[in-house]
């Protein structure tokens, strides 16, 4: 397999490297200020700075660049460092800015005393109508030009506590006629008159984050300074700063560091503002950070996802210069495909009807064995407890069905996962003609070929559980991107559904963050509020993209007729061309329509791709897909399906043989 090629700040890093920057100096940091938890959006930096790290074996820092103490907490402060370190991180020193205020105040005396800053005593909106626009300079203010004296002497006493918040600001001196309106005399330190989480009462002027970002940078000997898109326009002022204090301490710190920017990951269906996402909570949308449904890391980590998935997720996303959007898909595709591989499998029936196996003796009952996880070998098997009544899911009967209702009906034969064939012989109905028991038989001979399979639980033995499915929380792609609306306007108000079930007496000691795929229904986690009286799961993800199909069409494709509509084994197979060359991302996106295809596909359909010839990898592949949906909805595997899978195991294409080590 060919290295992975370098991304672009790679190349900066081995340009320096290779320009005289010595490998032992270099030292990275990701610098969160600690005011909202962590989410996914903070994924992409934390990836971005600790793989650097990993990778030419440098330091990475955790600094948080606390300089606001009216929005930051130690609560902020606990949960960032339980984030990083559930993602699998190791930051070498813990560092805070307001470590460096001392340093900072010092520093900034010696701009006064070199007439490179001084304190203004105008209002705010008077000090930015005077800084202009893009288009238009700004103008010089009547404080600009005071002595040095009255300067130091108003900022010691603005340190001292004798103004009051918006008196006074202290202010560089650059040029309020500058093209960058950042440069025009940014503001240094202002007076918040509030206890700060560390540091308390000492300080009533705190530093701006322009100021304190660079030179905690500059004093940690930090040597690449990495940041999102939208600081790209303060890379001007961040030099600037930091060639001032070069000059006063370049004997201690000798090394200047280099700002340099990356696209910041942005999401479907997903809002990454602080601000918004406090309102949730604040507003009771959701219950709390870590509610399943927020896209923050503690939101993630209780929903189910892992570590692992958020790395890969990260890895596929890659880094880029220019702003996009990522699918969550592609997010969803990779926790799926984690857990296939590590979670065991049990049995869940989410909507209940009772099933009684007429000929099976009512004091009798069986230990059958059943496998974990067949992805995982070591995995071992359990036993589950059969008896003559069992639940099964309400969708999986019906009286009346066609052909391609692979599940049980009136007549009809299925196999019950781990146990019998089973055939359904008549039903009781209540009053209002609504089923409440199908009546079966059973049969021993389990060498019977059945198109069906069903998963079910004992009822004798099956434990209660509050099952809480989730679904995305807004409905829309980007919900925050709408100048007439309301992002709220757009919350799914399906995004919960809390429902009784039934699991099977293996997962009574079940722990909490406990991973399980609940077999033919999805991947489900033991979430926090689960005890040892009531035992509570939450759904991580289906397994398959329900969304994919919900996708509005264009006003062209809903007024096509059904007739001129190609089969969809004909698109399926059009995808499959050129399936094995697509890039990750755009491959977990033609997965996922494969699969909405393959709902409207008969074996009869699939059937004769068996046969595609070994060069056309693509056509195999999505065949793999197609299939697997297929044995999902209850096809039962016969020897053409094993003799495929048997030989695309054996494959040298990877994507074919991780397609079908699925099946």
């Amino acid at each position: 397999m060919s290295e992975k090629s370098l991304n672009f700040i790679e190349h900066i890093i081995e340009e320096d490297l290779a320009n005289g920057l010595e490998k032992d100096k270099l030292r990275f940091r990701f610098p969160p200020e600690p005011n909202g938890y962590l989410h996914i959006g903070h994924t992409k930096a934390i990836g971005i700075s600790f793989g650097l790290g990993l990778k030419y074996n440098a330091p990475v820092n955790l600094r948080f660049d606390d300089t606001n103490p009216a929005k930051e907490e130690q609560e902020y402060v606990d949960a960032i460092k339980r984030d990083i370190a559930w993602l699998g991180y190791t930051w070498a020193d813990e560092l805070y800015s307001s470590d460096y205020f001392q340093q900072l105040y010092d520093w900034a005396v010696l701009l006064i005393k070199e007439d490179k800053a001084y304190v203004d005593s105008q209002s705010s909106e008077a000090m930015a109508e005077q800084k202009g626009t893009p288009t238009q300079p700004g103008i010089d203010g009547p404080y600009r030009n005071r002595s040095v004296e009255e300067n130091l002497d108003l900022f010691n006493r603005m340190k001292n506590g004798e103004f009051e918040e918006g008196e006074h600001v202290l202010r560089a001196k650059i040029d309020m006629k500058h093209t960058n309106m950042l440069m025009r005399d940014p503001i240094m330190y202002r007076i918040l008159k509030k206890a700060h989480h560390r540091t308390g009462n000492d300080w009533c002027i705190y530093p701006m984050y322009d100021w304190t970002h660079g030179e905690s940078d500059y004093i940690e000997q930090i040597s690449h300074s990495l940041c999102s898109l939208e600081f790209k326009p303060h890379r001007e002022l961040y030099n600037w700063f930091k060639e001032q204090v070069y000059d006063y301490s370049k004997n201690t710190y000798p090394m200047l560091p280099k700002q340099r920017e990356f696209a910041r990951l942005n999401l479907s269906y997903t809002i990454m503002s602080k601000r918004k996402l406090l309102k949730l909570v604040e507003d009771g949308i959701v219950n709390g950070w870590d509610d399943p449904r927020m896209p923050t890391i503690s939101g993630l980590r209780r929903r189910g996802y892992t570590p692992e998935s958020i790395r890969t997720f990260i890895d596929k996303v890659g880094v880029a210069k220019r702003e996009n959007v990522i699918d969550v898909s592609l997010l969803e595709f990779c926790v799926r495909d984690h857990l296939n591989k590590t979670a065991p499998r049990v049995m869940a029936v989410l909507d209940p009807i009772k099933v009684v196996i007429t000929n099976y003796p009512e004091d009798k009952e069986e230990w059958l064995e059943a496998e974990n996880n067949p992805e995982d070998a070591s995995a071992g098997s359990r036993e589950v407890p059969f008896s003559r009544e069992i639940y099964i899911e309400k969708a999986d009967f019906k009286e009346e069905a066609s052909n391609k209702f692979f599940r049980l009906k009136l007549g009809g034969e299925v196999r019950l996962k781990n146990a019998y064939i089973i055939k359904a012989e008549s039903v009781v109905k209540n009053d209002t003609g609504e089923i409440k028991e199908i009546h079966c038989t059973y049969s021993e001979d389990t060498s019977k070929k059945v198109k069906g399979t069903l998963h079910w639980v004992s009822i004798k033995h099956a434990v209660k559980a509050e099952v809480r499915e989730y679904d995305r929380l807004f409905m829309d792609e980007a919900p925050d991107s709408h100048q007439d609306k309301d992002f709220m306007d757009f919350l799914n108000p399906n995004s919960l559904n809390i429902v009784e079930a039934f699991v099977e007496p293996s997962l009574q000691e079940a722990k909490i963050g406990e991973r399980f795929q609940f077999q033919r229904l999805g991947y489900f986690n033991v979430d926090n509020d689960s005890t040892s009286e009531k035992l509570v799961f939450n759904k991580t993800v289906g397994l398959r993209d329900t969304w994919a199909k919900q996708k509005p069409q264009s006003k062209q494709q809903n007024q096509s007729k059904p007739q001129q509509q190609r089969p969809a084994i004909e698109d399926i197979k059009k995808i499959g061309k050129k399936l094995d060359r697509l890039p990750d991302d755009k491959f977990a996106a033609a997965k996922e329509n494969i699969k909405q295809l393959a709902n409207k596909v008969s074996y009869n359909d699939l059937q004769p791709l068996f046969n595609t010839s070994v060069k056309k990898a693509g056509t195999r592949i999505a065949t793999a897909i197609a299939l697997g949906i297929l044995l999902e909805k209850g096809l039962e595997k016969n020897e053409e399906i094993i003799e495929f899978i048997t030989k695309a195991k054996a494959d040298k294409n990877q994507k074919l043989v991780d397609e079908v080590s699925n099946l």
